[in-house]
């Protein structure tokens, strides 16, 4: 079995890492930089004119000038239905188009082509699995994955779908502040409790876990799937495009272009201001106006102003934590450390409102961009036997499961934050005289009434002995194991007859989809490999031309005008091929020909000068 790699798939970048062999009672985490040499990569995939596709920094290099075949922040559309007013409200804000599918659920349109989130989300994780090949120099089959801890069970067949569209077998999923908490606690020996606030890119979650010698116990988690990074930006955007609106009388939200700039400027300011009071903002060229004069956008932007701006996503934070205090059975004084987690609670007013809220100073020793990759390589780890980790996870279930009763009321089965695995039973019975079957209809979310919540399955019990209503017992039980995949049982206790169903959760893709996107993935990686050749073969014979070119006319007397001749018709050859685009094959021919008339010429040379040197 090869090496098992933990993949943290975030809103705007991703991060891979795996354990290394290390000396007795270590553990060394090592984070795989990607080819330009950073530790994350942009979660960003583009397509070019030419129908190149293009992902990580790559792409977001030319998301300006390329915007409406440019994805970005595709995990906020993971599982997601489009009628959601969060998923509106992002389609609104992107140059590409978010639009509803046959099922539903909320797709993209991006190279001339329509792409479910899972595809999308496939590409991004190829490339980290690219990356962590490179760096191995061996195939990769398996990977941990992390997803916010408040992913519902479609989101979370969202993200497997697109692990094995990627051609990685997902060993689990784990939520993102148990990977943190893994990484920060794992040779710690001493009993904490600890609240790790992970405020990424698109998400925001909050969990509490207590960590004793090697025992990872998550006692309550809460969240928001549609608040991070994302909503700071808009913020800002906002405010410079309504600034601009007032100043110009010009909506800069129907130019692509220009919303992609703005995005990108409000994002480098929000870094910026992290560690400055002020920045400036500088568009030039932003927009003409009816006389045709250019427009340029310049302003400067304080850390007071950001600040107020996005008071109310700072205090959207809390309430979560409130909860998840509150389910804990904990108070915020029992809490001994608090972990910030993703890139935004860089922010000093984040930093500031968790102080306040918990009443001690955030943990800052881990890197807050990479601590979820290094949590899942060692659950990666654990799971393989790699590099010595021990480790005993008790996760729980971040939504309550249950079934529609009568009216279309929610009954809860299974509450949320309940520690799994586990398994609950509750009785039920008819409610009508010699009803014959019971439907029972699965749900997971916190809404009192069914429709409200998601639907995960439906089922019958069947064969039910006619009886006044109120009389049969119908036993329904809901088991939960390791990996979250959830089963439930209907049991006529008089009769013992039953009907057991395994939920299996869409993703809004068939698995006939996912096998040809599987097979698409390979397609779309050999093609890719093939680019890069042809490109590294260009560049090679390029060089080669060059050479060539600066020998041929320095020797050209000193060696017979045949192979001159020759030389100089197989470089025309090699420049018309590079011209014309040819494939791979005629390139690698025509290279390997200059080549030879090359090595000969030179043989010739250094064969007259060791000549000469003998006479």
């Amino acid at each position: 079995m090869g090496r098992v790699i933990g993949i943290d798939l975030g809103t705007t970048n991703s991060c891979v890492a795996l354990v290394e062999p290390a000396a007795a009672g270590k553990v060394d985490v090592r984070i795989i930089p990607n080819t330009e040499g950073a530790r994350t990569t942009p979660s960003v995939v583009g397509f070019t004119a030419t129908g190149e596709r293009l992902v990580g920094q790559a792409a977001k290099r030319q998301a300006v000038t390329n915007a409406t075949n440019t994805v970005a922040a595709v995990k906020r559309l993971m599982g997601a239905k489009f009628a959601s007013e969060e998923v509106k409200r992002q389609g609104r804000s992107v140059a590409y188009r978010v639009f509803e599918a046959s099922n539903g659920d909320a797709w993209v349109t991006v190279g001339g082509r329509d792409y479910s989130p899972p595809e999308i989300s496939a590409m991004v994780l190829q490339r980290m699995r690219d990356i962590a090949e490179a760096y191995l120099g061996e195939s990769v089959t398996e990977a941990v994955i992390t997803v916010p801890a408040y992913f519902d069970d479609a989101q979370r067949q969202a993200t497997k779908d697109a692990g094995r569209i990627a051609g990685l077998d997902v060993k689990r999923i784990i939520n993102e502040p148990t990977a943190a908490a893994l990484a920060y606690g794992l040779e710690k020996k001493t009993t904490e409790r600890i609240a790790v606030y992970d405020l990424g890119g698109g998400t925001f979650d909050i969990s509490i876990l207590e960590i004793a010698n090697g025992v990872f116990s998550v006692k309550a988690t809460n969240g928001d799937t549609h608040l991070g990074g994302e909503d700071f930006d808009q913020a800002v955007m906002d405010k410079l495009i309504a600034d601009f609106e007032t100043n110009h009388q010009i909506d800069l939200r129907k130019d692509r272009m220009a919303l992609q700039r703005i995005r990108e400027a409000a994002e480098k300011a929000k870094h910026e201001l992290s560690s400055s009071l002020e920045t400036e903002i500088n568009l030039p060229f932003v927009a003409t106006n009816s006389k045709n004069e250019p427009l340029h956008l310049v302003r400067t932007l304080t850390r007071s102003e950001l600040e107020l701006l996005t008071t109310e996503l700072v205090e959207r934070t809390l309430e979560p934590c409130r909860k998840a205090i509150e389910d804990s059975k904990l108070a915020t004084t029992d809490i001994t450390n608090v972990i910030l987690v993703g890139g935004m609670t860089r922010m000093p007013a984040v930093q500031q409102a968790v102080k306040n809220f918990f009443g001690v100073d955030p943990h800052k020793g881990v890197n807050p961009d990479e601590v979820v990759a290094a949590g899942a390589a060692l659950q990666a780890a654990a799971l393989s036997g790699d590099g010595d980790v021990e480790v005993l996870l008790l996760d729980v279930t971040p939504l309550s499961l249950g079934v529609e009763t009568g009216g279309g009321v929610f009954t809860v089965v299974i509450p949320r934050n309940t520690t799994v695995p586990t398994e609950r039973s509750m009785e039920f019975t008819t409610s009508i005289d010699n009803q014959p079957f019971v439907p029972v209809h699965v749900l997971q979310g916190e809404r009192r009434m069914a429709a409200d919540n998601r639907s995960l399955a439906r089922f019958e019990l069947t064969g039910i002995p006619p009886a006044p209503r109120g009389v049969p017992k119908i036993l329904v039980t809901f088991k939960i194991d390791a990996n979250g995949v959830v089963s439930v049982e209907a049991r006529d206790v008089a009769t013992s007859r039953a009907q057991t169903i395994k939920v299996a959760p869409a993703s809004g893709l068939t698995q006939d989809d996912v096998a040809r996107l599987v097979s698409e993935a390979e397609r779309f990686k050999f093609a890719d490999e093939i680019r890069r050749e042809m490109a590294e073969l260009r560049n090679q014979a390029e060089t080669l031309l060059y050479t060539t070119e600066q020998a041929l006319e320095g020797y050209a007397n000193l060696v017979d005008p045949e192979a001159i001749e020759r030389t100089k018709e197989a470089v025309k050859t090699l420049r018309a091929m590079i011209d014309n685009q040819s494939d791979l094959a005629l390139l690698r021919d025509a290279y390997q020909k200059l080549e030879g008339e090359t090595f000969a010429i030179a043989e010739k040379l250094y064969g007259a000068e060791e000549s000469n040197a003998d006479n």
